[in-house]
């Protein structure tokens, strides 16, 4: 059983992990394993996703006002902002419906986690490298969100990162970096509220315990922070610092794998 300690620091990787580029699923499994905590179970993940929820929609409010007023004032920008951002989480739901069963067992490898973060790093690091940063969200089409929106159904796998894979993607359609950061994050709102529906009768089941609301503040708390962080450090910095960051933890995760076996 988790201690209110051990809650309060998942809660915080959660809220840091899950916006910034580097897996939050990835840390959440490996922090415990590396430190021998007992796994907090995919309840106690779903009550953290929920703060990390409250998060977005704390920072975004204003964002999601505008486009859900765009559909009754014909604000033609919103509008086209609520359906990019539809059309991307599409594939994302599907394969995550597809493959709850893996995602709550053999994705949970940390070998294969370590592989994960691994590429994913290497990948953020080229694309954000070579690829110009010459367009606004504005300029987004279509095709531009379903490309993002099927990147996003990866993150199925720990250590990949839904924003990881999305922002790398949207490097890929040489999104400006800003830009790249809040449309991963306005997709992630309804993937992740429509995950705590779905998996919310686990953490029903499971009980509302104090751990259980420690975990949950944190990860808002720390949430709210990532996302502020992020979207002004890259303003005038680039992703190269989470590839980094991804291929050394990979590495640790690998050393330490082989030398328990």
């Amino acid at each position: 059983m988790l201690s209110q300690f051990e809650s309060i620091v998942l809660g915080a990787l959660q809220g840091l992990t899950e916006f910034l580029p580097v897996s939050s699923s990835a840390h959440l499994v490996l922090v415990p394993w590396l430190l021998r905590w007992d796994d907090p179970g995919l309840a106690f993940d779903v009550a953290l996703h929920l703060g990390t929820l409250l998060a977005l929609v704390i920072y975004y409010w204003k964002t999601w006002v505008g486009m859900a007023a765009s559909l009754f004032n014909g604000e033609v920008e919103q509008r086209r902002l609520l359906a990019l951002v539809v059309t991307a989480t599409i594939p994302g739901a599907i394969i995550g419906l597809l493959f709850e069963k893996q995602a709550e067992t053999i994705f949970r490898s940390p070998l294969l986690i370590a592989i994960a973060l691994a590429l994913m790093g290497i990948a953020l690091w080229v694309f954000d490298r070579k690829m110009p940063a010459r367009r606004k969200l504005s300029e987004m089409t279509f095709l531009d969100a379903i490309l993002i929106g099927l990147t996003q159904a990866f993150a199925i796998i720990p250590g990949v990162s839904r924003s990881g894979s999305t922002i790398t993607m949207g490097r890929i359609v040489q999104l400006q970096r800003e830009d790249a950061a809040n449309f991963s994050f306005l997709m992630a709102t309804p993937i992740i509220a429509g995950a705590g529906i779905v998996e919310g009768r686990k953490l029903l089941h499971a009980g509302l315990t104090a751990n259980v609301g420690l975990g949950f503040a944190a990860a808002a708390i720390f949430g709210i922070l990532a996302i502020f962080g992020l979207i002004h450090f890259v303003r005038t910095r680039s992703y190269v610092p989470f590839a980094w960051y991804r291929i050394i933890a990979a590495l640790i995760v690998i050393a330490f794998f082989f030398y328990r076996q």
